[in-house]
C-alpha cells in the first residue's frame, strides 16, 4: 500500500471522526437544553396554578370567616383548581388543598368572628393560617424540579 492512501484514509478518518463528534455533541447540547425549557415551563405553570390558588383560597376562607353565605363561584373555582393540581403535582400538595377546602367549607358553618376576635386570633399565636401546609408543600415540590 502507497503511503499516500494510508496519509488520505487517515486524513478522511479523521474527518469523519471528528464530524460525528461534533453532530453528537451538538444533539446532545440541544437536548439538554430542551429538557431544561420543558422544566421551567412546567415550573412556571405550576408556579402560576399555586400563586393563584392561594389568592383565591385566602380570600375564600377571609369571606368564610365573617360570613355565613357561601361564594359558590369561588369554591367552584377553587375545585376547578384543585383539580388541575391533581394533574400536574404531587399527591402531598393535592391533600393540602383538599384540606383548605374543607376547612373553608367548614369555617362557613361556623360562628362569624369579628375583627376583635381575629386580632385576638392572631395575637395569641393559634393563628389563622390554613395555607401554611400548602405553601409548604408546593415549595418542596417546585424545589424537587430538576432542568437535567
Amino acid at each position: 500500500m502507497d503511503v499516500a492512501y494510508v496519509s488520505a484514509l487517515s486524513a478522511l478518518a479523521g474527518s469523519v471522526i471528528g464530524g460525528l463528534t461534533a453532530g453528537i455533541t451538538t444533539w446532545l447540547n440541544q437536548r439538554a437544553q430542551a429538557k431544561a425549557g420543558q422544566s421551567a415551563r412546567e415550573m412556571s405553570r405550576r408556579e402560576d396554578l399555586y400563586k393563584d390558588f392561594i389568592v383565591a383560597a385566602s380570600k375564600s376562607y377571609g369571606d368564610a370567616l365573617v360570613s355565613n353565605d357561601p361564594q359558590l363561584q369561588d369554591l367552584v373555582s377553587l375545585y376547578a383548581m384543585i383539580s388541575r393540581m391533581r394533574v400536574l403535582s404531587s399527591p402531598r400538595t393535592v391533600a393540602c388543598a383538599d384540606k383548605i377546602m374543607l376547612i373553608t367549607i367548614d369555617t362557613y358553618f361556623a360562628p362569624n368572628k369579628t375583627i376583635k376576635e381575629l386580632s385576638e386570633v392572631m395575637k395569641s399565636g393559634t393563628g389563622i393560617d390554613p395555607m401554611r401546609e400548602f405553601g409548604e408543600a408546593a415549595r418542596d415540590e417546585l424545589r424537587g424540579l430538576t432542568f437535567f
